[in-house]
């Protein structure tokens, strides 16, 4: 198992183009998306090859063809295009971080466990929702049309690829931490460390209470 080289989200995000990668069936769980035995892993690092480990191996040797993880048609996909309650089950971080490592930016779905959603946009991932017809009819755009880039607006909220234009739905609250570059607090952390430190030096607990 291969995961397309990417870099990582950073700062304000507005958008996402890249081209799309189907995985359909309800209720996947965070155990599907990465299996147990990946997460004796120290850091996240090696987790991108593991997406899907057990469903990859599965499918493996199925006449319908490999999983979608490992089709050529798309390695080096963004843009990943799933169903109902995605990423139920364990609270874990290594399911987004995965699927991140392997070279996903988004997510479009019907819902999504809000654990799940909320490590995604920790990751800085946009999760958007659309409606069950929507989402099939996105899907099967997708499908049809495998090296189509497709381009997601986290202001105006709307994807758009295949000659098609879809309106989903992202609240508010994420859209805005999403585009202001706030969901990144580590990277607001190093930004502001000269006055992290002058607060340090102010703190009894850390500079010593006086004698």
């Amino acid at each position: 198992m291969t995961a397309p080289t990417a870099s990582f989200p950073v700062g304000p995000i507005v958008s996402v183009c890249g081209t799309t990668v189907v995985v359909r069936g309800d209720d996947i769980d965070t155990d599907r998306i990465i299996p147990a035995r990946f997460l004796k892993c120290v850091t996240f690092e090696a987790l991108g090859p593991a997406a899907f480990a057990d469903d990859r191996a599965e499918l493996a040797g199925d006449p319908a063809g490999p999983h979608p993880f490992d089709r050529p048609e798309h390695q080096g996909a963004s843009i990943l295009l799933v169903n109902r309650n995605f990423g139920c089950g364990s609270s874990r971080e290594h399911a987004p971080q995965a699927l991140m490592r392997w070279g996903i930016r988004a997510v479009v779905g019907e819902s999504f466990a809000e654990i799940f959603y909320g490590n995604c946009l920790a990751l800085g991932i946009p999760c958007f929702t659309a409606s069950h017809d929507l989402m099939l009819a996105i899907q099967e755009a997708a499908a049809a049309h495998p090296s189509a880039v497709f381009s997601l607006d986290v202001a105006a909220a709307s994807l758009e690829g295949s000659g098609c234009r879809w309106q989903l739905e992202l609240a508010p609250g994420p859209r805005q931490t999403l585009a202001s570059g706030q969901w990144d607090a580590t990277g607001q952390l190093l930004a502001n460390g000269t006055a992290l430190e002058a607060t340090a030096v102010r703190l009894p607990y850390l500079s010593g209470f006086p004698g």
